[in-house]
């Protein structure tokens, strides 16, 4: 074990031990089992500790233990405040049990998503979140056999071998849509993308059936290459070069950062919002309310998902032979002025 000196220079667990005048070993004993040393000692080698700038290698200690106490996590995009709010509710959740998480950002990138999974197996961490980009059920199953506990947040994957807590994205789809249909809206532009992610596929699932149900009505997928305001904005862009009489007269965008580049987009072209297209998101951020014109969403429960990920990863990681458990949480729709104007 060893640390910097304010010099870059490392101190040892052994110059401690020689400043304290005891053992390495009682050095030892003082950082990983204090109970076993006296007060007095104690004390005399956290002074010496404290005089000589030493920070235990938690590295090293991980290594000899062969497991690390920290939890991974990896999500979609660290951008996007769906994220950082549910990753917010883990962290939370798991500082009860003194573990600390770690956050990794996929960037929607199934390549970027491999590295980090190997990257936390070498560094021995007993647990991981994960919001999958790609196939990733073989390396998963690899994981678990090494004795890594995963669990899935804000997807299901085709097993039902590993946990996971989602939130239903074909009744937020459902909702979504019907919402818009019955502001009188037929001509329906879904932007969202890429098409394989899982969130996008349900939520455009539902959207079709909506409009199936609905004499005249039309559903079309706009599909972008990431979930983000740019995306919305290119989207918008490339539809308002077509006649008038092919341009949707609503929008529902796959998340808010995608509905929010969608409003600029039809403000900079003039478009009124909700008058002539009326716009709905996905997610309920804390920009969608705030938005020059207050966005219409499909709130996702993201305290509670963050927190019942992190207690099914605590379970799984104390009973790995336990059953797997999928846990669905329910979204909620919040009309504002995007999609009915003003009250």
């Amino acid at each position: 074990m060893t640390t910097e000196r304010a010099t870059g220079r490392r101190v040892s667990v052994k110059e401690v031990a020689a400043a304290a005048g005891v053992s390495v070993g009682t050095v030892s004993n003082v950082l990983n089992r204090p109970d076993k040393v006296s007060p007095a000692t104690r004390e005399r080698i956290q002074t010496v500790i404290d005089e000589l700038g030493f920070v235990r290698n938690d590295a090293a200690r991980q290594l000899r233990a062969g497991s690390n106490r920290a939890v991974a996590m990896i999500v979609l995009d660290v951008a996007n405040p769906f994220f950082t709010d549910v990753a917010h509710s883990v962290e939370d959740q798991l500082a009860a049990e003194a573990r600390p998480l770690i956050l990794a950002n996929s960037a929607q990138d199934a390549r970027r998503e491999a590295s980090y999974l190997d990257l936390f197996e070498e560094q021995r961490v007993e647990g991981m979140l994960l919001t999958p980009v790609g196939d990733v059920l073989t390396r998963l199953h690899q994981l678990r056999e090494r004795g890594v506990a995963v669990v899935l947040v804000d997807r299901i994957i085709d097993s039902a071998d590993f946990s996971s807590v989602s939130v239903d994205d074909h009744l937020g789809g459902t909702l979504a849509a019907r919402h818009l249909l019955d502001a009188g809206r037929r001509h329906l532009a879904f932007i969202g993308g890429p098409a394989h992610l899982t969130q996008v596929r349900d939520r455009w699932a539902a959207t079709q059936e909506a409009v199936a149900g609905v004499t005249g009505a039309t559903a079309e997928l706009v599909e972008t290459d990431a979930m983000e305001a740019t995306a919305g904005r290119r989207a918008v862009e490339a539809l308002w070069e077509r006649p008038a009489d092919q341009r949707p007269d609503a929008v529902f965008a796959a998340n808010d950062l995608v509905a929010l580049g969608v409003l600029q987009a039809l403000t900079q072209l003039r478009v009124g919002v909700p008058d002539e297209v009326a716009l709905i998101g996905y997610d309920d951020i804390d920009f969608a309310a705030s938005a020059a014109v207050p966005l219409s969403s499909v709130r996702q429960p993201r305290e509670q998902l963050g927190r019942e990920a992190a207690r099914i990863l605590l379970e799984v990681m104390s009973a790995p032979s336990a059953p797997a458990r999928h846990v669905v949480l329910e979204p909620e729709l919040v009309v504002r002025e995007s999609t009915v104007g003003r009250g």
